[in-house]
């Protein structure tokens, strides 16, 4: 008997019920030893029955001086170290040693500190993948023990409810946090395993994960879990252990979200997209078709309604949450950056299970923009909240009372090389462009290196050297992005003419050593309208090149007034790219007009009229969206009225 599947988000926890017969529905993989420590990306889905692409080893990809090398390496080297520091000063690694007997002194921090802890955890982890930093490495080992000392006898780990407030674990999970502080500390956990293949950190979180099926489950705790995370984090536990206690208690907590109705988002959105991510993992393994279902029911909804053009999540600061359809307001906008993070986990699992450009094409929208404007050019400063428009002082900060965006940021910048690179049994995918070198292997074992070298996101060209062991036969999947109207492909120098299927150019062939591909995607300044629903760009576009969302920054035009700007589209829009400015980005030069600051004020309300007496023609310059507020204090504006 098949149950209803359904999902709906109040304003004040996320919901969704999820259809499943755990016993008959659930993966036969029986548990076993571990899964090979070297072999698993950032979700490991090699072995998950419903999985068309699996995401490549970090440790597999090498990233070679472009765009994301030098994001990466300043979260390495500034960002991850700074952030520790800050959480050293604001108690929370202490609180660990607190409970773990190992210091004296009183316990600090919100309800769900412990989580901030674990994601540092996993970014220092997962930059180990990439670049083993003995220092680092040290470190992270020390933060590792002191966790492991604040665990109970049980299994039971959280350093809030300890002591006196020992009896209180699990009375109030929609608040509380216990399971989203759990689910940060398996991901955490597996991470560790992934860089080091030691079971030192992963033991601690499976005596935990054991502890949990002990306590939930039909006849013991029933409440829902407030705030979706842990999901995700036991099917992960699962395909690493394949323990199937962890795959049933992921289902179980789905099950307990109430009923709602399908297809309808609104609430926290952090939550949602954490829960969608979930349900994701919880399908890949189970196949669960009214699950499925409403994935794409609801990411349909998301996608034609409710995201912000810069892959952002979330229009409220009311609850934190997603509004009704088309309510996406610019310079009140939420748009956290841990629900852009989410909206990208989201779509790197929807884009595995269908090999379907469209979630790349969001995961891309997302980190280019949302998630990067998240954190300074130095990485040492963060955005809780992305508004599209400014005229307040709105600046990154160190540290917030409830930091989970920048300790979400530094674990996801860590993963980046994870997203570029799939495999299939058909070949390799590529899923995002950037100068890097993958080292792997077909699905039928042999070895196989890729290298691409392109400056993206600044042009279109990508050439890739494929260099097989020996001679064989299989596919390279090129993604050809939404935005790219025109594009050529050339393989050792000759014209390619094949089909996009799904978004991705397949060139299928027997490959030799050496062999080479070009492709160039046109990469116009594009001129952007929302739908005329959302209502307060109603008249307005937004200037998009290649993946990049732009700006108008007052640091740049210091004379024109932003909240008058119209922005015109004659003469053409230049793009021009600058070494010197923002680490080196591509601004745009376009024309515009703005209000007189020697306009007469007139009656507020008047009969139509013309003013065209009051606006003056201006120069405008744009910047990548995610490069704003790193030059002091500004304005700034992404839509702007259109002058045609």
């Amino acid at each position: 008997m098949r149950l209803p599947f359904a999902c709906r988000l109040s304003a004040t926890a996320a919901v969704l019920v999820v259809s499943l017969v755990l016993a008959s529905m659930a993966s036969a993989r029986e548990e076993s030893a571990l899964v090979e420590h070297g072999s698993i990306g950032v979700i490991a889905t090699h072995n998950s029955p419903r999985v068309k692409i699996t995401p490549a080893p970090i440790g597999c990809v090498t990233m070679e001086g472009g765009f994301w090398k030098r994001w990466m390496d300043a979260n390495r080297t500034l960002g991850i170290p700074a952030l520790y520091r800050q959480l050293e000063d604001h108690g929370v690694v202490e609180n660990f040693r607190v409970v773990g007997g190992r210091s004296k002194g009183d316990l600090k921090g919100p309800v769900f500190r412990d989580s901030d802890l674990y994601k540092w955890m996993e970014g220092a982890a997962t930059a180990l993948e990439s670049s083993d930093d003995p220092q680092l490495r040290e470190l992270l080992e020390s933060v590792i023990d002191d966790v492991a000392s604040a665990q109970q006898p049980d299994g039971y780990l959280n350093t809030f409810f300890v002591g006196e407030l020992s009896g209180q674990r699990f009375r109030n999970l929609p608040v509380e946090h216990e399971l989203y502080c759990a689910g940060h500390m398996f991901q955490a956990a597996i991470a560790h395993y992934r860089a080091t293949g030691s079971r030192k950190f992963l033991d601690v979180a499976i005596r935990f994960a054991d502890y949990l099926t002990s306590a939930f489950g039909p006849g013991k705790i029933e409440q829902p879990d407030g705030h979706p995370e842990v999901e995700m984090a036991l099917v992960e536990l699962y395909r690493i252990t394949g323990k199937r206690d962890y795959l049933d208690l992921a289902g179980f907590f789905l099950k307990q979200q109430a009923l709602g109705r399908a297809g309808q988002i609104s609430g926290h959105a952090v939550r949602f997209a954490y829960l969608m991510a979930g349900v994701a993992d919880w399908y890949a393994e189970t196949g669960d078709r009214d699950a499925w279902k409403a994935l794409q029911d609801l990411w349909e909804d998301t996608a034609s309604g409710r995201v912000y053009i810069t892959g952002g999540l979330g229009a409220r600061y009311a609850g934190e949450a997603i509004g009704e359809r088309y309510e996406l307001p610019n310079e009140w906008a939420y748009s956290e950056t841990c629900a852009a993070i989410a909206n990208a986990m989201w779509n790197l699992r929807m884009l595995g299970l269908t090999g379907d450009a469209r979630y790349a094409d969001m995961m891309e929208r997302a980190l280019y923009n949302n998630v990067l404007a998240g954190v300074s050019l130095d990485t040492t400063h963060w955005f809780y909240v992305n508004p599209l428009a400014c005229f307040r002082e709105h600046q990154r900060q160190p540290w917030f009372g409830c930091t989970c965006c920048p300790t979400n940021m530094v674990r996801t910048m860590a993963a980046i090389p994870g997203y570029i690179y799939g495999r299939s049994k058909e070949g390799i995918w590529v899923h995002l462009y950037d100068a890097s070198r993958l080292n792997w292997t077909l699905d039928g074992g042999t070895a196989v290196v890729l290298r691409q070298q392109t400056r993206y996101p600044w042009d279109g060209r990508v050439n890739l050297t494929v260099d097989p062991a020996e001679a064989a036969n299989f596919s390279l999947f090129l993604r050809v992005p939404a935005w790219c109207q025109a594009y050529s492909a050339k393989v050792n120098g000759q014209s390619f003419e094949g089909k996009v299927r799904g978004g991705y150019l397949e060139i299928r062939r027997r490959w030799q050593p050496g062999d080479r591909v070009a492709l160039e995607m046109r990469m116009p300044v594009q001129l952007m309208e929302s739908d005329p629903r959302v209502r307060c760009n109603l008249g307005s576009v937004a200037v998009q090149r290649g993946p990049l969302v732009f700006c108008a920054e007052s640091v740049d035009n210091p004379a024109v007034n932003l909240r008058d700007l119209e922005l015109k589209g004659r003469p053409a829009i230049k793009a021009e790219f600058r070494g010197d400015l923002l680490e080196g980005v591509v601004t745009l030069r376009a024309k515009g007009r703005d209000v007189s600051p020697d306009a007469p004020r007139g009656p507020l309300y008047r009969p139509l009229k013309s003013f065209e007496s009051q606006w003056r023609d201006v120069d405008v310059t744009l910047i990548p969206y995610y490069a704003w507020a790193n030059r002091g204090v500004s304005h700034m504006v992404v839509w702007m009225p259109y002058a045609r």
